[in-house]
């Protein structure tokens, strides 16, 4: 019964990771207005930029969240620029197969530039254990979930409460009627490609952390995860999005608990496909998304 329960608290902090990779791929989705193939690169690059934060500057967590936030808000201006902007009028394959190229142009150079192997990544905080409510849990999980609930209630309050977060809200409902309104829909999708995509470098940073190691390849897989939970959430939902991806990483903990962790990834897939046969709109309140 207590493995049982430390793998419900496993999946909740992996959940949680995926939870933020999916509201941050839903925000690009939603405010772009295209599916982007670079998510999973991005997260990758976040990590990396909290490593040498944490290498050469100091192991201090709110130092990692701040280099993996600006280093990923960086890398989506400079995704929007190439992949998005120029082909705003083109047809939307352009720019799909664009951020296939920059996806496979970002892993690429990471190798070359990172090394292809395998780094350990620094522990900004000790590994210690606490009760919580008879519960045990680590202070890496109480970390994870710390932070993803901060920068979600962060999100909300910019959607909500900013003058930003309506502009935001406004191009990824109707782009014409934003522009006719006086909103510049140009830097206004910028913004909110470089917004998911520093969520989803934090999120990057979060995973290194909680298995102890970095890879320029490990992009792959999470943006696949990220990608299958915002579909769980119909692609711009960022609640329903979150929903996906908490209980992706709760059905792959659950799943490795009775089989091999090399059935990880075809527990979270498997369960995919089942939502999506049983209601193909997902966890979102309407059809399409």
């Amino acid at each position: 019964m207590e493995y049982f329960i430390a793998q419900i608290v496993n999946g909740l902090a992996q959940g949680s990771i995926y939870a933020l990779m999916a509201i941050g791929y839903s925000v690009v989705v939603g405010v772009v207005g295209l599916v982007t193939f670079t998510h999973g690169e991005v997260i990758m690059l976040g990590a990396y930029a909290s490593y040498y934060a944490f290498t050469f500057v100091g192991e201090n967590i709110f130092l990692g969240i701040i280099a993996a936030f600006f280093a990923s808000w960086f890398i989506g201006i400079f995704v929007y620029k190439i992949c998005y902007e120029r082909f705003f009028d083109s047809p939307r394959h352009i720019s799909l197969i664009c951020t296939i190229g920059m996806s496979m142009l970002l892993k690429n150079l990471a190798q070359i530039v990172f090394g292809p192997n395998m780094k350990a990544m620094p522990q900004p905080i000790a590994l210690n254990f606490v009760n919580v409510l008879g519960v045990r849990i680590n202070t890496i999980q109480i970390l994870i979930i710390f932070v993803v609930l901060s920068l979600s209630l962060g999100l909300y309050i910019v959607n909500n409460k900013t003058q930003w977060g309506i502009r935001l809200r406004a191009v990824s409902q109707d782009k014409q009627a934003s522009a006719l309104m006086g909103i510049n829909v140009r830097r206004t999708a910028m913004i909110g490609n470089s917004i998911g995509c520093s969520l989803g470098g934090v999120a990057g940073m979060l995973i290194a952390i909680y298995y102890q190691s970095i890879l320029p390849t490990m992009g792959g897989s999470l943006g696949l995860k990220a990608f299958s939970s915002a579909v769980l959430g119909g692609l711009t939902e960022a609640s329903a999005s979150a929903l996906g991806g908490l209980l992706i990483g709760l059905i792959e903990n659950l799943g490795t608990s009775v089989l091999s962790n090399s059935y990880r990834d075809v527990f979270a897939f498997i369960f995919l496909v089942l939502v999506l046969i049983i209601k193909p709109e997902g966890f979102s309140k309407k059809v399409g998304g």
